[in-house]
């Protein structure tokens, strides 16, 4: 039977409830939730890559990718991908951000599922995302 394992990069800090960055099963990874922190530098507090939507957006990224990798994992698995946005007029921005993004990382085709949706996060962060990857 295949167990349950927690998936922390050496970049995160420990989350501040009781989750997981990432949770691997058998070949089914799924990422927590991601925002722009930076990586943890000698246990200080988590700071957002800066105020805009690109720099936490590009941040996100890097976050669900270190997770992503920790776990065997790469884009070309992930199969969906879920974004929360806290601004309705942020959607187009952040899909530019976002092509861009796949297009320099050389994601194969076709790419992941994805659903935006629109939330609240604690204040200053303007973007979350999450995947589900599936290896082999």
């Amino acid at each position: 039977m295949n167990e349950k394992t927690a998936i922390t990069p050496a970049t995160h800090t420990a989350p501040p409830a009781k989750f997981s960055h990432g949770v691997k099963k058998g070949n089914i990874l799924q990422v927590a939730g991601q925002v722009g922190f930076l990586p943890a530098v000698d246990g200080q507090a988590p700071t957002p890559a800066g105020p805009t939507l690109r720099e936490q957006t590009l941040q996100t990224l890097a976050n669900v990718k270190a997770v992503l990798e920790e776990g065997g994992a790469s884009w070309d698995d992930v199969m969906m991908m879920r974004v929360y946005l806290t601004d309705t007029a942020h959607f187009a921005e952040m899909n530019e951000i976002y092509n861009a993004y796949f297009e320099e990382q050389g994601l194969k085709a076709p790419a992941s599922a994805r659903t935006t949706v629109y939330v609240g996060l604690p204040a200053g962060l303007l973007i979350e995302i999450d995947a589900l990857a599936v290896l082999g």
